[in-house]
């Protein structure tokens, strides 16, 4: 059984970090904080050329984190692949004893490093899921019987800061139908959004992950603000980066960002946080030390 599953619905908190592959083939790095985190965490998330970036593949990086003896959770995006290639890559995830995927619709790849690539989107997140769950019935999606069956705790994503809400609750009720059992969020940052979202979503059946990026700067609080859909950062965590010294400030976002957690677990407003680092995974330790996790 997934680790990640078997935490979440015993009620205990579970914790995830997310981890970007490189664009190259050293994943020393990579694995070196991987190794920090093992037996801290209950699962790892690998993206699927974030942010539409060529980076080395999800499922490889997939495999060698099980190796490591991690709980990897693969995601999959529809940007780059058709419904066959989706299958497959569900399918030798399992063939590596990968239990964990997490579906995604995708950036668009003119916001990426190979603008002039063709999108894909034959199946969006819904779609991935129903794909997932389809070849869990021993089917694929047109009906053939499978030579050996997957078996998935299935993700998503969620958005608690939206505009309409019902419009993200619409969705998030379709992907519980297409098979998701937990939700990550986008990054959050104040107690109320979560307030919120729990009180709006306590009538579905799932799991939810809150979503923590630590700060590093003002600048940084500011432009999430400004152009990233769904992320509000309070004033007074911008002014509190903003009156920190310079050379201290990545280290006054983890400890913001190990309060936040704090606070999350205490009210009981999530059922386990994702962590992600974006680009500094090496934090990732010090962040669970910061919330005493």
């Amino acid at each position: 059984m997934s680790l990640l599953k078997d935490v979440l619905e015993r009620g205990e908190f579970g914790v995830t970090a997310e981890m970007a592959p490189p664009k190259g083939t050293d994943l020393s790095h990579l694995l070196e904080c991987a190794r920090a985190i093992k037996g801290r965490v209950h699962g790892v998330n690998v993206t699927d050329f974030q942010s539409a970036v060529l980076r080395v593949t999800s499922l490889v990086t997939c495999k060698l984190l099980k190796d490591e003896g991690l709980e990897p959770i693969l995601q999959v995006t529809g940007r780059d692949r058709n419904r066959i290639a989706i299958q497959g890559e569900l399918l030798g995830a399992s063939v590596f004893g990968i239990e964990n995927a997490l579906g995604l619709t995708g950036d668009h790849t003119v916001v990426g490093d190979h603008p002039q690539a063709k999108p894909v989107f034959d199946l969006d997140s819904v779609g991935i899921l129903q794909a997932a769950t389809t070849l869990m019935s021993g089917k694929d999606m047109v009906g053939i019987e499978l030579q050996g069956t997957p078996t998935f705790y299935l993700g998503a994503c969620v958005t608690p800061r939206f505009d309409p809400m019902e419009a993200q609750i619409l969705k998030m009720e379709k992907k519980i139908k297409a098979g998701a059992k937990f939700f990550q969020t986008q990054a959050i940052y104040d107690l109320d959004t979560m307030r919120e979202f729990i009180e709006k979503t306590k009538h579905l059946d799932t799991k939810i992950l809150a979503g923590i990026i630590p700060l590093k700067s003002a600048g940084m609080a500011k432009f999430m603000n400004n152009n990233v859909p769904g992320v509000f950062v309070p004033d007074e965590l911008i002014e509190r980066m903003k009156n920190t010294p310079k050379e201290e400030r990545v280290e006054e976002g983890i400890k913001m960002a190990g309060e936040l957690i704090r606070q999350l677990r205490e009210e009981g407003l999530c059922d386990g946080v994702h962590i992600m680092a974006i680009g500094a995974e090496e934090n990732v330790p010090r962040i669970l030390d910061a919330a005493g996790l």
